[in-house]
């Protein structure tokens, strides 16, 4: 998937040492957003076994993760974009998870992204619902959602634990009315 700007390309290995990049470069940045990480997520071999994961996981269509690369800069990751935890039948849904280099931000790419794997998800996947869960104090977060058209549901208490502390996210969700 791709419009002038960027393309959202799916997990592959020959994406390693691009991924890696990414996570040193963010190391600091992304501390804030995620789970605590050990010195061996930073390595070329855990990044490895992570996109054989993500692969594995997207041929069983069970979690669909995308690198954000821009057209202007083909070799440079700048950000990640997936649908996670996917789950068919009667739920037919999916949780959106995203994250962005610090030195690319306001600049429209993740709506643009959230755009994107929203048109797919609904689209192509044929998905229901998506949902995504922000800190509140992650306000730019909270702002791609709106634009992209995320409603929110309210506030799931003490949800995920973020750099070793349990915090509040706010849960947004859009929904494919074209089921209906």
């Amino acid at each position: 998937m791709k419009n002038k700007y960027i393309q959202l390309v799916p997990a592959d290995l020959s994406l390693a040492e691009q991924v890696v990049n990414y996570y040193k470069r963010n190391r600091d940045f992304l501390k804030v957003f995620e789970p605590v990480r050990n010195e061996e997520f930073f390595s070329l071999e855990h990044q490895r076994e992570v996109l054989k994961r993500e692969m594995f996981e997207y041929e069983e269509k069970t979690a669909f993760r995308f690198y954000i690369i821009p057209i202007e800069h083909p070799t440079k990751i700048i950000g990640i974009i997936g649908l996670n935890n996917v789950v068919w039948g009667a739920f037919c849904s999916a949780f959106l998870g995203y994250k962005l280099d610090k030195n690319f931000f306001n600049k429209g790419y993740m709506s643009m992204a959230v755009e994107m794997l929203t048109k797919y998800a609904f689209e192509e996947l044929g998905l229901h619902r998506i949902e995504a869960n922000v800190m509140p104090k992650n306000q730019a977060s909270l702002r791609v959602l709106e634009k992209n058209h995320f409603t929110n549901e309210g506030i799931s208490k003490y949800y995920l634990n973020i750099n070793g502390i349990w915090e509040d996210h706010v849960h947004m969700v859009k929904i494919n009315y074209a089921m209906h």
